[in-house]
């Protein structure tokens, strides 16, 4: 009796803190974390807002001051830097050329990424698992590593500088990702599943665009962007590999900066314009890309 006694004493204290603790967690979790992240989210935004802010002013104003004066001073908001941009063939040829390398590369790794992470997890054919080994080594090979060897073969054979040979250059080196990434989430489709469509009379190919694509589409959409982006961005490989005469946008921005140092009026929208695209396309499927990273993370 004293035991219990003491026991039930002893736990009120032990109760009233942890209710007192989980009020504290309960309110944290709701407004003031949400405020938190709001202003988080507001912190990361800010050099994307400046630079939207910078390519809506004039030189002359960019020269005086900083983007924030435009809060005080809305008068100095422009277009004319816009219409400059349109004016600019430079700008406007390296966009083109941009998504003409982007969008190739990107389908590219989607396509043969699925069909070859399809036949991993779910053909067999003699060697498979080492062939997928190969594969994971090549996820370790930097890019930088193959730019002698790959420039010699790409003169070789007359595709350097060229924009075919940028496409496969981002193919080649976004394949061993796509591989890995869609082979193991299309290894976690029930077997029952795909045996039950064979049994319909499914063969290999309807099998793969009935079934496996459809359950695949967020590890897919998630991939797509990841490529997207990367060949969007980047600057060593186009550089490198880019034709010198209708170079992707990243090129054709740091030679504005080399050439005509002071004419941020044009190079201003022009980098927003650059950065609001993939940004553009990351928001339109961010549903998908939220689903494939959580894909599995649950069962």
């Amino acid at each position: 009796m004293t035991t219990a006694s003491t026991t039930s004493a002893g736990t009120g204290p032990v109760r009233a803190e942890r209710s007192l603790a989980s009020r504290v967690a309960a309110r944290a979790g709701g407004g003031a974390m949400r405020v938190f992240l709001v202003l988080v989210a507001l912190f990361w935004l800010m050099p994307t807002i400046g630079l939207l802010l910078s390519s809506l002013r004039g030189a002359d104003d960019i020269a005086a001051d900083g983007w924030w004066k435009v809060f005080t001073a809305p008068s100095q908001i422009t277009f004319d830097n816009y219409a400059r941009l349109l004016d600019n063939s430079t700008i406007t040829h390296s966009l083109l050329s941009t998504v003409m390398i982007t969008v190739p590369a990107t389908v590219l790794v989607v396509v043969l990424g699925s069909l070859a992470g399809y036949a991993f997890a779910w053909m067999d054919f003699p060697g498979r698992d080492w062939w997928f080994l190969v594969v994971v080594g090549l996820l370790v090979v930097p890019v930088q590593v193959a730019l002698v060897p790959v420039s010699k073969l790409f003169g070789a054979i007359g595709i350097f500088e060229t924009t075919f040979g940028v496409v496969i250059f981002h193919t080649a080196f976004g394949l061993p990702f796509a591989i890995f990434l869609l082979r193991n989430f299309f290894a976690e489709i029930p077997r029952e599943l795909l045996e039950a469509a064979r049994l319909d009379g499914a063969g290999e190919i309807r099998l793969f665009t009935r079934v496996v694509m459809p359950l695949g589409g967020p590890a897919i959409a998630s991939l797509g962007i990841f490529q997207f982006l990367w060949v969007w961005n980047d600057m060593l490989v186009a550089l490198i590999f880019a034709d010198s005469g209708s170079p992707p946008i990243t090129v054709a921005l740091q030679q504005q900066v080399r050439q005509f140092g002071n004419n941020i009026d044009v190079l201003a929208p022009g980098a927003f314009v650059s950065m609001v695209i993939p940004l553009a396309v990351f928001f339109a499927f961010q549903r998908q890309f939220v689903s494939g990273v959580m894909a599995g993370a649950v069962k």
